[in-house]
């Protein structure tokens, strides 16, 4: 059946996105890993660049755990055990003890009564949202929250919906207050790091002005956080944002496994209540496979890991390297956003200006993003480093000394 009309269309759709600067373009595919040696940290090998060896500084795996010798041979041994994948989803016969273990070994490592994985974190915050949102329910959301939670509240279609601007609190508590008489349930749900700037929401403070306004609603306040980038490469113990803060657990909270553990897969937790809940109205649940026996294998050897005291110490060379690269940026004059969290934005404020230095870095063996306008608004136009606790001082060197070189 020929479709050429539809073609043309959908051809000048990517190209409308081209030209506003909003399409992703063409993937980087990574070939092999050259191993860490001589002081410096893993470097990258891509399709098309021959021998050339990148230093990645766009990964979200911070603590460089996929490379470790016990994460593949616990994958290894669970995948001779039990298989490649799960052959089902979890209520025919796809659940197994590899996923029973990782789930009750991420209630432990938050303190809460039970957790749930699913496909990834993205599938676990619309797959967790929309079934908490009723016909009398208001979701306020902090302004800068990722896409996931975007979409999941367009999911859930509450009663009302409100944005408050980014971690302001006055502003939180305003819409608390004016909720009060019109709503039998609010959830607040934020970011725990917010992905494009590195900076974390006040979940201490959160938390104190939902306990303050709780009373006022029949369904209670109830507070969800997507903590993404934060479980395992944020706070002393790496228990992310709610370490850092030192706040109560918050009601919900959303993991993934994909990040600092290495590995792949989304994640909640909270009270038995929720999560059984969860388990039956969750259609991103219910009908979606679930991550390999292999791959839960290899999570909970992570999450034992940053339990350890190799974990610790890997948490705080993590937090040095960090530090040492913002010193750099300020040492350079360059702009950033302050903060203890391993994604460090370089503000460079122009598009054209962000592009060019993404092409010098890459012509120079360094791996970074820019985001550009309409990605994020206007001025704060950025490149996103991204700190690894396999990067060494000498590639925190090496990627100074290559923006140094722009001039």
């Amino acid at each position: 059946m020929p479709h050429d009309r539809l073609s043309k269309q959908l051809e000048d759709s990517v190209a409308e996105l081209a030209s506003a600067g909003r399409a992703k373009g063409a993937e980087s595919v990574v070939r092999a890993v050259v191993p860490a040696r001589d002081g410096h940290g893993p470097r990258y090998l891509l399709e098309g660049k021959g021998d050339r060896q990148f230093l990645r500084m766009n990964s979200n795996s911070y603590l460089g755990l996929s490379l470790r010798d016990e994460m593949v041979e616990a994958e290894e041994r669970a995948v001779r055990h039990m298989g490649t994948g799960p052959g089902a989803v979890r209520f025919i016969s796809g659940t197994w003890k590899a996923h029973v273990d990782l789930e009750q070994r991420l209630a432990a490592f938050h303190g809460r009564e039970a957790a749930m994985i699913f496909s990834s974190a993205y599938a676990t915050v619309m797959g967790t949202l929309p079934a908490l949102i009723g016909e009398e329910t208001c979701v306020i959301s902090d302004a800068l929250n990722h896409n996931c939670i975007i979409n999941a509240i367009r999911l859930g279609r509450p009663a009302r919906k409100q944005v408050y601007a980014h971690l302001d609190l006055g502003e939180l508590e305003g819409l608390l207050k004016a909720e009060r008489g019109l709503s039998r349930r609010v959830i607040v749900v934020t970011d725990g790091i917010f992905s494009m700037r590195g900076d974390h929401a006040p979940l201490d403070e959160i938390m104190a002005l939902a306990r303050k306004y709780d009373s006022d609603f029949g369904e209670n306040v109830l507070v969800v956080v997507d903590d993404s980038h934060g479980v395992g490469a944020f706070g002393a113990n790496g228990r992310g944002t709610e370490d850092h803060t030192g706040s109560e657990p918050v009601d919900l909270l959303v993991g993934t496994l994909g990040k600092a553990f290495g590995v792949n897969g989304g994640y909640v937790t909270g009270a038995a209540s929720f999560i059984a809940y969860l388990r039956e109205t969750s259609p991103f649940y219910i009908y979606s496979n679930p991550i390999t026996p292999g791959e839960a294998a290899a999570a909970v050897t992570a999450i034992d890991f940053v339990d350890s005291p190799a974990g610790k110490k890997l948490l705080g060379h993590l937090r040095e390297m960090t530090a040492l690269f913002e010193k750099g940026l300020g040492d350079l004059g360059l702009d950033t956003i302050p903060g203890a969290h391993p994604v460090v934005p370089l503000m460079v404020r122009d598009t054209a200006r962000t592009s060019a230095l993404v092409k010098h870095l890459r012509a120079n063996g360094i791996l970074a993003t820019g985001l550009n306008y309409p990605v994020v608004p206007k001025g704060d136009e950025e490149i996103r480093f991204q700190i690894s606790a396999d990067h060494t001082p000498a590639d925190i060197a090496q990627a100074l000394e290559v923006l140094a070189s722009f001039g």
